[in-house]
């Protein structure tokens, strides 16, 4: 041991040590090391060590490795923690020591599954292409690890890469596991039954016991905390994407028996239960008690549901007497008559609910009961913790869409938040836990952009279908549109793009006057004219040689007609947006706010009644739609003011935004109708790992308009490529723009090519 410490690796670490108050860690590490290492192994995890040193690691990451060294050195053994060090040392260099330090902590768990170095190359590799991913993928290497191989890590890695289209905000949600993407491949990778997989025989099961069909939706089950329940929102059912660790064979009944459950709610339920001055343990009670009531409601008009749900009452009656326990075995002693407890608390709930049978269609006997239940388990001075209760058994909702919680959150205080808070976001029907506002990308390391959930001021103002490409079905009210209250900019930013753009401006203007002229138009089948109609004065002689009495409109003219136009422009305001120019410090948005400037300028001194809406999305329950000018409104400072103060971000749910706009555009009295489209990618959004569904969806979207008689034409930037521009719009109805700078002559030109047709 001595002659190894007076090495030169080892004196070096020392020093480094002693300086920083390190001694005792490292004397520590090396005592477990050096018994068991050769002097040439234990010098080459020393210079791990100084390769840490060399980058800047900084003295808890040293502090950190040393430790995890002695930790994992059973089942590694020293060259493999020098391995380690040296690949610890390169995600240092490439992401920070932030990120060594999040690495570093999770070496014991990648080394109990003999994947240590597997696993560090992974990350390192995420390092290089995604430094600021590195620590999300560290700290959720636990529960990446409890859905797939440690050897299959990179490849997860690799995915997450992939699927985010080298978008920073998309690594971030992916690697913080908010992305559904990420578990939807844990989920695939660890064998597991998700949702998606049994959604259409779920809901055909679900729709032969109750009716109308319910609204399904699943959700990501990560978030803080994890959504692990089924949630009844109005006429929504949320479900979990998928049931972690329920075996494959089991995971479509469980589908079927919790869809089965919510629909019982919906049937036999008679609006919500008002709070009072119901503690926590009060309410989950008489919620358990609801459960019972309306399931036995169902089993007899439906027997066969017993055998559904049965399946999954596994409470024993036996064990320790906690409040968790105890309410599942109530769960099962009220659904199973042959179940057996001695338990004098449950022998009470159950006399209760048999006493209370010839009532059975009144829900106030589940307050009733529950009430007394809860004040007899107080007595017992049994603990209930809200935060971490979960209903059992599995398929059973969380019950809080049973509630009308109202102001009892102030009255309650602190004691009860967690359950409250948990109610506020069933309610407002959000997917991804608590409401977050979205971070800058260039300052936030670990932004969580696609988390981001409309204000409630913006209200829901309508919902669409969605084509589903696989069944080849439309969704009914699949997607549900905000309308956002604009944020308002400098109008003068507007003005002061246009003013740059002269030469442009005097080309913009050309056309107008041109357009004002309007344009000669042969009218056929007139009353009188200069020229014969040959097509009509052949009809009329076939009316007379069988005689019918012919037409006498057989003559044509030439007029100068109106123009009878109208145009809705629709753009993309997703993140992609926010990209600059190469070599410019002006972003697509910019360009495109440029634009919309010159033709809105051009229209409005044509005269021809125009719209101009902006969109963007997070999910399909937050399709965000801006309304910048109505068809109502002038072109003025105001709108100008909306334009200015538009802002990139989230995603792209184009055949929603499509939809909403062909609603808006329908009622106008014009005799053609025109949506312009502009965008910069390929249909996307947070909850779609396939961007050809929406693709697909998008092009349905089209073609439904076309059957109302509007034309939609795309116009799509550099980032959109001409493939999924033909996809959505039709070779003909698209027009690719390669250089971001020819945008606003572009699209001002098709314009007036357009209201020529």
């Amino acid at each position: 041991m001595l002659a190894r410490a007076e090495e030169e690796p080892l004196k070096s670490l020392e020093r480094y040590a002693a300086q920083r108050g390190l001694s005792p860690v490292l004397r520590q590490t090396i005592a477990v090391l050096a018994p068991r290492s050769t002097p040439a192994e234990l010098d080459d995890w020393a210079e791990a060590g100084l390769a840490l040193i060399a980058v800047n690691a900084g003295a808890e990451v040293m502090g950190t490795y040393w430790r995890m060294s002695a930790q994992s050195f059973s089942s590694q053994g020293t060259s493999e923690m020098s391995a380690a060090g040296y690949l610890l040392a390169k995600i240092c260099r490439e992401s920070g020591s932030k990120a060594a330090i999040a690495v570093t902590a999770q070496i014991p768990i990648a080394a109990r599954a003999q994947g240590l170095i597997t696993w560090l190359e992974a990350l390192l590799s995420l390092a290089v292409q995604a430094p600021k991913s590195v620590v999300l993928a560290a700290e959720n290497t636990p529960r990446i690890l409890a859905g797939t191989a440690i050897a299959s890590f990179g490849e997860f890695v690799a995915a997450g890469l992939r699927a985010s289209g080298g978008q920073a905000s998309r690594q971030a949600a992916f690697f913080s596991l908010e992305d559904p993407r990420a578990g939807q491949l844990l989920a695939r990778s660890s064998g597991a039954i998700t949702f998606s997989d049994v959604e259409r025989a779920s809901r055909a099961f679900a729709t032969a016991l109750w009716t109308p069909p319910q609204d399904v939706r699943a959700v990501p089950t990560g978030g803080d905390p994890p959504f692990r329940r089924t949630a009844l929102s109005g006429p929504m059912t949320r479900v979990p994407e998928i049931y972690a660790g329920v075996p494959r064979e089991t995971a479509p009944l469980l589908y079927r028996a919790t869809l089965a459950h919510a629909g019982a709610h919906r049937r036999y339920g008679k609006g919500r239960f008002p709070i009072g001055q119901l503690k926590p343990l009060q309410i989950a009670l008489v919620s358990l008690v609801e459960d019972a009531r309306v399931e036995t409601l169902a089993m007899r008009e439906l027997p066969g549901l017993r055998h559904v749900w049965g399946q999954f009452h596994i409470a024993r009656s036996a064990g320790a007497a906690t409040a968790p326990s105890l309410m599942a075995r109530l769960a099962r002693a009220l659904f199973d008559e042959t179940f057996e407890d001695p338990d004098g608390w449950i022998q009470k709930g159950l006399r209760l609910f048999r006493e209370a049978a010839d009532r059975i269609h009144d829900p106030a006997i589940s307050r009733d009961i529950g009430n007394r239940l809860g004040n007899d388990l107080g007595q017992m001075r049994i603990q209930f913790n809200a935060k971490d209760y979960v209903v059992e058994p599995i398929y059973r909702d969380n019950n809080l869409g049973l509630w009308d919680f109202g102001d009892w959150q102030s009255q309650q205080g602190e004691s009860v938040e967690m359950e409250v808070d948990a109610a506020h976001v069933t309610e407002a029907e959000q997917t991804d836990g608590d409401q977050r506002n979205e971070p800058d990308p260039e300052t936030e390391p670990t932004v969580r952009a696609h988390s981001v959930v409309a204000p409630q001021s913006d209200p829901i103002v309508a919902t669409y279908p969605e084509w589903d490409r696989i069944a080849s079905i439309e969704r009914p009210d699949w997607t549900s549109v905000r309308e956002i209250t604009p944020v308002l900019g400098d109008p003068s930013l507007v003005d002061r793009q246009i003013d740059r753009e002269g030469a442009l401006r005097s080309r913009i203007s050309r056309l107008v006057r041109a357009s004002k002229l309007g344009r000669p138009s042969r009218l056929r089948r007139q009353n009188d004219g200069p020229e014969l109609d040959a097509e009509a004065a052949i009809d009329a002689g076939i009316s007379l040689r069988g005689g019918l009495l012919p037409d006498d409109r057989v003559f044509r003219r030439t007029e100068q007609v109106q123009r009878d136009l109208g145009v809705m422009v629709l753009i993309d305001v997703s993140r992609s947006t926010a990209d600059r120019l190469p070599n410019s410090t002006v972003s697509v948005l910019d360009v495109e706010r440029l634009a919309l400037g010159l033709l809105a300028d051009a229209l409005s001194r044509l005269g021809d009644p125009f719209a101009m809406q902006a969109f963007t999305s997070s999910g399909r329950d937050d399709v965000r739609v801006t309304r910048m000018k109505g068809f109502g409104e002038n072109y003025d400072p105001t709108v100008k003011a909306r334009l200015a103060g538009l802002t990139p971000g989230l995603s792209t749910r184009l055949g929603a935004a499509i939809r909403h706009a062909g609603m808006e555009l329908a009622p106008l009295r014009t005799h053609r109708k025109l949506l312009l489209v502009l965008t910069d990618g390929e249909p996307s959004d947070i909850d779609v790992p396939d961007p050809l569904d929406l693709v697909a969806d998008a092009r349905h979207a089209i073609k439904g308009l076309k059957l109302k008689g509007i034309d939609v034409f795309g116009v799509t930037l550099q980032g959109a490529g001409e493939d999924s521009g033909d996809a959505v719009f039709g070779r003909a109805r698209h027009m690719p723009v390669s250089r971001v700078a020819d945008l606003p002559r572009r699209l001002s030109d098709l314009y007036f090519r357009l209201a020529r047709r």
